[in-house]
Parts: C-alpha cells; sequence; structure tokens
C-alpha cells in the first residue's frame, strides 16, 4: 500500500511571490493589534491585577442569578461570576481590596454568605504588589526569550537569518496579542507561558527551514536567491505543515475538554501556532531578499538541474563515508 501524504513530495509553490501579499497583510494586521492594545487593552485575570479567584461546587444545578445577588450585597466592587463546565460548578472572581488584609476578609465574607452547601474547589488571592511583580517578571521573560533568539540564530547563522527570524517572532507576539485582545481571553501567568511556547516554536520552524536554506546555499551557489528560498521552503512544507497539524490536533481537545482553567492558554496556543507556521514560510525566510544575503539576480536553474545538484552532493557524501 502506497502511504497517505497530505502534502505531496514535490511541491512547487512560488512562496517567495506570495510574500509580499502576506507582508502587507501581516504589517496593517500588527498595526491594528497595537492600536488595540493601547486602546481597548487585554482582559487582564488575577495574576496581573490581584484579588481573589474561587472555584465552588453546588449540590444542585448552580443558580448563577442567586449568587450574583448574594455577593452583591457584600459591596466587594468588581465580582464576576461565570459557569464553568459542569452545570453545578461555578468561578467567582473578585477584585482587589483596600487593605493588607482585604482579600482574605474577603473570602471569608463570601463563605458566610454561600453558606455551607458549597464545596471550595479552588481558591486563589493574589495581592497587588505580587501581581505588579508577575506582570514585569512575564514582560522580561518575553523580551530576554527575544534576545536570546537574535543571539542564538546571529551564532548558529548569519545576521541576516537573526532579523529574519526576530521579525517572524515579533510578529507572531504582536498578533497573538490582537487575538487576545479581539477575544477578550483572560490573560494571566498560562497566558505568558503560551507567549514563550509560541515563540520556541515558531523558532524551531524557522531554524528547520534556515538549515535547508543553508544546505541549498552551499549545493546551488548559481541560483537566484528568489527561486532557492522557494525551493528549500517547498523542502521542508511536508513537515512543517504535518507538525503543525499534529500539534493542532492535541491543542484542539486539550480546549474542548481541558476545562476552564487551561483554556485561555490553549486558545493561545492553537491561534499562535498557526500564525507562527505562516510566518516561518511567508517572513522569516523572505527576510533573508531584503537584507542582501546574496545575489538575486542570475538564469534560473532548471529542475534537471537540481536534481543533477542533488545527485551530486549524494555522490560526494557518499565518497566521503567510503573514504572513512
Amino acid at each position: 500500500m502506497r502511504p497517505i501524504r497530505f502534502i505531496p513530495d514535490d511541491t512547487s509553490y512560488r512562496f517567495m511571490w506570495y510574500a509580499r501579499f502576506f507582508y502587507a497583510l501581516s504589517g496593517l494586521l500588527m498595526i491594528a493589534s497595537v492600536v488595540l492594545f493601547a486602546t481597548k487593552g487585554l482582559n487582564f485575570g488575577i495574576d496581573f491585577k490581584g484579588g481573589t479567584v474561587i472555584e465552588i461546587q453546588t449540590k444542585g444545578p448552580a443558580d448563577l442569578a442567586s449568587i450574583r445577588s448574594t455577593l452583591g450585597a457584600l459591596a466587594l466592587g468588581e465580582v464576576e461570576i461565570q459557569g464553568l463546565g459542569s452545570p453545578d460548578q461555578v468561578m467567582i472572581r473578585v477584585g482587589t481590596q483596600p487593605g493588607e488584609e482585604g482579600q482574605q476578609e474577603t473570602l471569608n465574607r463570601i463563605r458566610q454568605a454561600l453558606g455551607p452547601d458549597v464545596t471550595y474547589l479552588r481558591t486563589e488571592i493574589v495581592g497587588p504588589k505580587v501581581s505588579a511583580e508577575l506582570a514585569q517578571t512575564g514582560t522580561m521573560a518575553v523580551l530576554i526569550s527575544m534576545v536570546g533568539i537574535l543571539i542564538y540564530i546571529w551564532f548558529r547563522f548569519e545576521w541576516q537569518f537573526a532579523i529574519g527570524a526576530i521579525m517572524s517572532t515579533i510578529n507572531d507576539i504582536c498578533l497573538t496579542l490582537g487575538f487576545l485582545v479581539v477575544t477578550q481571553i483572560q490573560v494571566d501567568l498560562t497566558t505568558v507561558a503560551a507567549l514563550l511556547t509560541i515563540v520556541g516554536y515558531s523558532l524551531n520552524d524557522t531554524v528547520v527551514i534556515y538549515d535547508r536554506v543553508r544546505e541549498n546555499l552551499r549545493r546551488f551557489k548559481k541560483m537566484p536567491l528568489g527561486q532557492l528560498l522557494d525551493l528549500s521552503d517547498n523542502e521542508m512544507l511536508a513537515r512543517t505543515v504535518m507538525t503543525s497539524v499534529t500539534t493542532l490536533l492535541a491543542l484542539v481537545a486539550l480546549y474542548l475538554f481541558g476545562g476552564e482553567v487551561i483554556r485561555s492558554f490553549v486558545a493561545s496556543m492553537i491561534f499562535g501556532i498557526v500564525i507562527g507556521t505562516l510566518s516561518s514560510i511567508f517572513i522569516s525566510a523572505p527576510a533573508l531578499i531584503f537584507f542582501n544575503l546574496r545575489s538575486t539576480k542570475g538564469p534560473a536553474i532548471s529542475e534537471d538541474e537540481i536534481r543533477a545538484g542533488e545527485a551530486k552532493d549524494l555522490k560526494t557524501i557518499s565518497k566521503e563515508v567510503s573514504a572513512t
């Protein structure tokens, strides 16, 4: 039986031609994301705003209206109440309270108001000082990771590759932030973890493509750069797409059945992996043309010449193996 192939091995898409449109679209979306971030802002969760999160379980289906009315009488300020996956489970979020013992006192008042017929599944209390430190630490983690990427790619390849990788990473982070602003998914520490994971995932795809570009630069010294980048992207297309699809299948299952606690993390990951896969192909590779990695002029190389170049390369490797 022949193996099932969702992506053929001999694709010949003109990625560098499509890249100009992707750059324009990506630029517009990045500008829109920055504007939305500055005007509308993110829906920060308890980790960054401070406050109290309580997950409860009632003996029967939860009456959200009754719980909202009971807690509203306590005059606690900002209070959010929402159902979880099960009809008898409820999440309560209360904003930061004044005073050093304000959060603990708020928790005690909520326990008294809800009575003994409620089971408490999870309770988290974060003070304003801790939340500010978490926000600063999360921002620093993302920035340090980007600097690390720049240094790593620069040493492994050349500076043009490093710039392309950073452009791709900035695109992924900006668009993911725009997605979080539009959807108003709650942003907490798991979302920061998702951003760092997206950066690493996108970088992995980029490095794989860059490795093939570097191999082809040595193999086809007279091939125009645009054609060489198209060849490299097409050669790695099956690997890139299938890796992303496999990861997305697992993430979709987690989003549907993983519960409310990890939903913001998984939603950010799903969007980020799709964007990261596209940016590795349409941003990282074309950036090498913009920064003049090699001349883009010269006659195009035919398929027969490409095969001959590969055969010559395999022959050289065979001789080296035989000699050892």
